[in-house]
């Protein structure tokens, strides 16, 4: 029979075992031999974790490969899957070529490591980058299970925590696009990707924009899917409507792995949810929308619009910039601005979607167009060139396009970010000079969305966007001269609707639950020091898992405070508690990070306990200082 592999680091026992059960039973039972594999140095996998994507971990990865398909029981055809990290490896290693890769899926991935991932966006530090890595942090401390590996679990688990990788502070070093960050971005070379290649993203996830790149780029048979969903599998996903994510892989793997026309090749090259106006909110069961496809993205059929930034805040459309007077918009927002800004990367299901942008637009520089007197659908990604001043060497601005009703609620369309050292490029930054008018162009992210007539837009831009980006050093005052937003737009009747089926799939694996799970979202200003805090709770509860009685328990919580009036009071916190435990065995880690900075350095402190029943068995602490690079 054909193969799929996915490739993790997240452990299978007490970590993907819930969502492997949903997925892999549901295509052996139509005719595939499914396997689940830890990297190494996680979960029961033996060897040492050094890193995220190594050459290692790619290099084990195609021996995996090469291993599945000499079996016996193996047909010599194999797919490659993956969400997340996952998806990352199973691009990298389909540019790697190994001779039985026939085919892969890639969801809620990039093909570009350095500008399109949880480290660094538009050149400015994502605070995700302390975030996830903080997540690695306490999920490579789990010790392995010792009903599969035996008495050897505490060597193993002692081993790893010896050389447990401090991520963060490995990242942070690395703040230009240097060729650590070009290892396992494929987009360095999309010609090296011969397998066809399915990729699915999700409008409310972090990883949106690769789908179309990887559909424009890559020259094998490739087809995007983009939903509504945030960083989940599209057949479990949120917000619904969810889809038979499965029936669409089967046809793919079919296609591919056992030469059947099921009809793959015919499917529009993008299939993408194209969204309703809808009013701000933390979380979202369902989005209205439709499912439009394409060939092109945007489509070829989609229609550019100009709109001119204006005196007194107005939007215009059609405006010949050639006479434009000088805007002369002072913007210098204080270092809070963003706390509705929602979370980078939404995973956990928990609040994490933009709020109404009223009281961040209020902190920034807004034009506003009249009433629309049509529906205007934006598909793709809006670009935005600004020409500006700064009075300092350094600085960043946030761009945010919105949708406003006519009560005045504001919600978050799409959104960029640039560091102004990157204006023209990563590689290397460049220091502005202070007082001389520059010009800067960035994209929005990619979008599919449909503002109604009635309704305004609104292009907002800021000088911070806390607590999703680090901020500069320096509180730079930017002065708007110019500028001018394009985006393309489908009118209605215009996009080919199609058609997905619905979700299925396997039985549930049956736990027990021994504590609920929560989520929580909180923003406080403290009146007497003018600090605010964003402190995020997840916690994750306590479950047995019926088959095996492994017990797990898993919580987080993560804090972000900076003073309004200053860039250098920035601190994030981070703690993590996980416990692993069965009868008598019982182990449990606490991991913590913190991160702040100076004019000069970034400092993250580390401790990392861990313990046999009440017995701390392994602790350490790191202390690190890294030198700012034009961030």
């Amino acid at each position: 029979v054909a193969a799929v592999l996915e490739y993790l680091p997240y452990r299978k026992r007490g970590g993907t075992e819930e969502r492997d059960a949903l997925t892999h039973p549901w295509f052996a039972a139509r005719g595939y031999a499914c396997l689940r594999v830890d990297i190494r140095g996680n979960g029961e996998s033996d060897g040492l974790m050094d890193g995220e994507y190594t050459a290692q971990e790619l290099a084990d990865g195609v021996e995996v490969i090469d291993w599945i398909a000499s079996q016996d029981w193996c047909s010599g055809a194999v797919g490659m899957m993956g969400i997340s990290w996952g998806g990352f490896n199973a691009l990298q290693i389909a540019a790697l070529q190994p001779e039985p890769l026939k085919a892969i899926i890639t969801l809620c991935s990039t093909d570009d490591r350095y500008a399109d991932d949880i480290h660094y966006k538009g050149g400015c530090l994502l605070n995700e980058n302390l975030g996830w890595g903080a997540v690695m942090f306490a999920y490579s401390s789990r010790p392995p299970d010792p009903a599969v590996v035996g008495d050897r679990w505490r060597d193993m688990w002692l081993e790893r925590l010896e050389a447990e990788p401090l991520l963060p502070a490995e990242w942070l070093r690395h703040q230009t696009r240097d060729r650590f960050w070009k290892h396992g971005s494929v987009c360095e070379d999309y010609s090296l990707i011969k397998t066809p290649t399915l990729a699915i993203g999700g409008w409310g996830d972090a990883y949106k924009n690769s789908v179309a790149r990887l559909v424009t780029n890559l020259s094998v048979p490739t087809k995007g899917i983009i939903g509504p969903w945030t960083h989940k599998y599209p057949h479990f996903a949120k917000p619904h409507p969810q889809i038979g994510f499965l029936q669409e892989a089967l046809r793919w793997w079919d296609r591919w792995l056992k030469g059947l026309d099921t009809g793959v090749e015919a499917d529009p090259a993008m299939r993408a949810y194209l969204m309703d106006s809808v009013r701000p909110q933390a979380t979202y069961e369902h989005r209205a929308g439709r499912w439009i496809g394409s060939n092109e993205w945007p489509p070829n059929h989609s229609e550019k619009r100009t709109f001119q930034l204006c005196p007194n805040g107005t939007l215009l459309e059609s405006v010949d910039p050639s006479g434009q007077d000088d805007l002369g918009v002072e913007i210098s927002s204080p270092q809070d601005c963003g706390a509705d800004g929602g979370e980078y990367c939404p995973v956990w299901q928990g609040p994490d979607m933009p709020g109404d942008q009223r009281r961040d637009d209020a902190l920034s520089a807004c034009f506003d167009t009249e009433p629309l007197t049509a529906d205007l659908a934006i598909v793709g990604a809006p670009e935005v060139e600004l020409v500006l001043r700064v009075d300092a060497t350094s600085g960043q601005i946030a761009v945010r396009l919105n949708d406003v009703w006519p009560d005045g609620t504001s919600t978050r369309i799409t959104y960029g970010v640039l560091n102004l050292c990157h204006r023209d490029g990563s590689d290397p930054p460049q220091a502005l000079v202070a007082g001389s008018d520059t010009t800067v162009r960035l994209k929005l992210d990619d979008v599919a969305y449909s503002v109604p007539a009635g309704h305004r837009l609104r292009l907002s831009v800021s000088t911070a966007y806390w607590p999703l980006i680090w901020p500069s050093a320096e509180r730079a005052v930017v002065t708007l001269s110019k500028g001018k937003l394009v985006l393309q737009h489908v009118a209605s009747g215009d996009s080919d609707d199609v058609v997905l089926p619905p979700a299925e799939s396997a039985p549930a694996h049956k736990y027990e639950a021994l504590r609920a799970s929560s989520n929580s979202r909180i923003v406080e200003r403290d009146q007497a020091t003018g600090r605010v805090t964003t402190t995020i709770i997840d916690d994750f509860g306590a479950t047995r898992d019926v088959a095996n009685g492994l017990e797990v328990s898993s919580s987080a919580v993560e804090r972000w405070t900076i003073h309004a009036d200053d860039p250098l009071s920035a601190v994030g916190d981070t703690e993590w508690k996980q416990s692993l435990s069965r009868g008598s065995w019982e182990t449990s880690t606490i991991t913590k990070i913190s991160m702040r900075s100076d004019g000069e350095n970034f400092y993250i402190d580390a401790h990392l306990a861990a313990f046999e029943g009440t017995e701390t068995v392994f602790e350490r602490t790191w202390e690190e200082t890294i030198p700012r690079n034009f961030m």
